[in-house]
C-alpha cells in the first residue's frame, strides 16, 4: 500500500459495490437524488472576511527576546542519536493524523530536582535572575520541550528558543491557567501541568527560567521529562525539492477561485502530551452567525480529541506558495501559538471544534458553513489542505454516497453504505487531486450560488495515489455536527 493515504488501513470492502453502484445511477440506499441548492434559505452561516481589523480583542503572542542565548556556560543536555532513524514524514497509523515528530524521554531532567541540580543563576540586565538549560537531538528538524511545572514564583517567566534565536514565552499565570484547563478537560494531574512549547528550528532547544530579582531561586519546581524531536522539515524549500506531496497536487494559488477558501484553512501542530510523538493535519477557521471574530476552528477528532492535546496546538496561516509556479512561502503566512480551547469531540461524525487561545492574523477568512439538508449525490466539492504538510493545495471531487464508519480492531476502519437518514459520513471521489496524511481535518467545502461553504470534515479513506487516484475518501456530515452540538456556539 502506497503512503499517500490517509491512513494505513485495511478497510471494509463488502459494501463499496453496492455504494459505487448506487452512485453510478445518480441515488443512494434510498434513492437520494442529486440536489445541489442554489441558495441557504437559512441554513447557513455566511463567510466573514474582517480584513486587517479583526473585531475581536484577543492579541497575537508577543515577540520574546532569549537572556542566555550566547552564553558559553549553559549546561547542554544531550540525547542519544535515535536508533533506527525514523520516517520524516507520511506515517499515518489507522485513526491518527501524520506523525511528524517521535517522543524522547529526558532522564537528566526527569525530576524537579534533577533538573534544579543543573541550574546556574545568574542576574540579568533586567534586575532579575535567569537560568537556561539546553537540550540536543541530533539530527531534528526541530525541537518541542515538554515543561512539568510544579511550582513557580509569582511573576515568573519560562522561555524557549532554538537555533535561529525565536523565542517562545509564557507566564507562571498563564502556566496556572493552561494546567486548570487541561484538568478541567480530564487530563491527570500529571499531564495537565505540562506546557508543551511550540517547536524551535534546529536541533537544539534551550529553556530559560526567568524569576524577579526577590524570589527564592529553591521556589522553581520544574523538569523536562520528555521532549519531542521533529522529524520533518518545516521548510518550503526542502518540502517543494522533496516533492513531499504528489505530483497531481494542485496549488491553491494556480486556482483563483478557491485561493479565498485557502484563506480560511490552517496547517495544525500539535502533541500527545501521554508519549511527545508529534502530529500535523489540517483545519478550518469558521464564522458564527454573529460575525464576532471568534476564532473557532473545526478539524478531525482523529486529530484532536482532548484538551490536552488541544493546548499544544500550533496553527500555521496563509502557509500558500507566493504565486502560481514559485517556490516561495506567501509573505503574508503567520504562526500562531497558545494552543485552543476543546468545545466539542465526537467519534460518530469525527469532528473536533475548539476556540484558538490567540487571535488569527489579518488576512484570514472566517469560512461559511451549510447545515441544511445535504447537497446530494453528485455534488462536486472542494477542499483545501496541507497534504504531507505541504503548502496550500487544492482538491476536486463528487459526492458519491452515505456512509457509517467506525474504527475497527487491529488496522481496520469499518465503513458501509447507509442512507441520509442514518448515514453520518459522505463519501467522495477525486476528479483533481488526491487527499494524503496531513490532509486529515480538512473541510469539505460545497458551492451555493456564488460562496462556498463547510460540509464536512476529512476522516479517512481507501488507498489513493497521484497515480491511482480512484479511492474513497469519507467526510464527517457538518450538518449532524452542527445540529447535534455545534449551533451552541455558531448560532446560539
Amino acid at each position: 500500500m502506497k503512503d499517500h493515504t490517509m491512513h494505513r488501513y485495511t478497510l471494509a470492502l463488502a459494501t463499496l459495490p453496492l455504494l459505487y453502484a448506487l452512485a453510478g445511477c445518480g441515488g443512494g440506499a434510498d434513492g437520494d437524488k442529486t440536489v445541489v441548492p442554489t441558495s441557504c434559505a437559512g441554513d447557513c452561516i455566511e463567510p466573514y472576511d474582517p480584513g486587517v481589523l479583526a473585531k475581536h480583542t484577543l492579541a497575537a503572542q508577543p515577540a520574546s527576546t532569549p537572556l542566555l542565548a550566547h552564553d558559553a556556560t549553559v549546561p547542554t543536555v544531550t540525547l542519544a542519536p535515535l536508533t533506527p532513524q525514523p520516517a520524516t514524514a507520511g506515517t499515518a497509523d489507522p485513526g491518527q493524523p501524520l506523525q511528524i515528530g517521535q517522543g524522547r524521554a529526558s532522564a537528566q531532567t526527569a525530576t524537579p530536582d534533577a533538573t534544579a541540580a543543573l541550574l546556574h543563576w545568574q542576574a540579568s540586565a533586567r534586575e532579575t535572575h535567569v537560568a537556561a538549560l539546553r537540550f540536543a537531538s541530533q539530527d531534528a528538524f526541530g525541537v518541542r520541550l515538554g515543561v512539568s511545572v510544579e511550582a513557580l514564583p509569582a511573576d515568573a517567566l519560562l522561555r524557549v528558543y532554538g537555533e535561529d534565536g525565536v523565542a517562545y514565552e509564557i507566564t507562571s499565570r498563564q502556566l496556572q491557567d493552561l494546567a486548570q484547563r487541561n484538568a478541567a478537560g480530564g487530563a491527570s494531574e500529571q499531564i495537565a501541568r505540562i506546557w508543551w512549547s511550540p517547536q524551535t528550528q534546529g536541533a537544539q532547544a534551550t529553556l530559560e527560567i526567568e524569576i524577579p530579582a526577590t524570589a527564592d531561586a529553591a521556589d522553581v519546581r520544574i523538569a523536562v521529562p520528555r521532549l519531542t524531536h521533529i522529524t520533518a522539515s518545516r521548510q518550503p524549500p526542502a518540502l517543494i525539492l522533496k516533492k513531499t506531496s504528489g505530483a497531481c497536487e494542485i496549488n491553491v494559488v494556480c486556482t483563483p477561485e478557491f485561493i479565498d477558501q485557502g484563506r480560511s484553512v490552517a496547517r495544525l501542530y500539535f502533541v500527545d502530551s501521554a508519549d511527545g510523538n508529534a502530529y500535523l493535519c489540517t483545519g478550518t477557521l469558521l464564522n458564527d452567525a454573529q460575525s464576532s471574530g471568534k476564532p473557532y476552528l473545526l478539524t478531525a477528532r482523529h486529530c484532536i480529541a482532548d484538551q490536552a492535546t488541544a493546548s499544544t496546538l500550533v496553527t500555521d496561516w496563509l502557509w500558500r506558495a507566493s504565486a502560481c509556479g514559485n517556490a516561495d512561502t506567501d509573505a503574508a503566512h503567520q504562526e500562531r501559538t497558545g494552543g485552543a480551547t476543546l468545545l466539542h469531540a465526537d467519534k460518530d461524525t469525527d469532528v473536533a471544534f475548539m476556540l484558538l487561545n490567540a487571535a488569527v492574523p489579518a488576512g484570514v477568512v472566517y469560512a461559511g458553513s451549510y447545515f441544511g439538508p445535504d447537497a446530494g449525490i453528485g455534488t462536486q466539492v472542494s477542499v483545501v489542505h496541507h497534504p504531507q504538510g505541504d503548502l496550500q493545495k487544492v482538491s476536486q471531487g463528487t459526492v458519491r454516497g452515505y456512509n457509517t464508519c467506525t474504527l475497527g480492531a487491529g488496522d481496520s476502519i469499518l465503513c458501509s453504505a447507509s442512507d441520509e437518514a442514518s448515514g453520518t459520513f459522505l463519501s467522495v471521489n477525486w476528479q483533481q487531486g488526491i487527499t494524503e496524511p496531513g490532509s486529515s481535518g480538512t473541510g469539505a467545502f460545497v458551492a451555493i450560488g456564488a460562496r462556498r461553504y463547510l460540509a464536512g470534515q476529512l476522516f479517512a479513506g481507501t488507498p489513493t495515489s497521484c497515480e491511482a487516484p480512484n479511492g474513497t475518501d469519507y467526510f464527517g456530515r457538518f450538518n449532524l455536527s452542527y445540529r447535534n452540538a455545534l449551533r451552541t456556539w455558531l448560532d446560539p
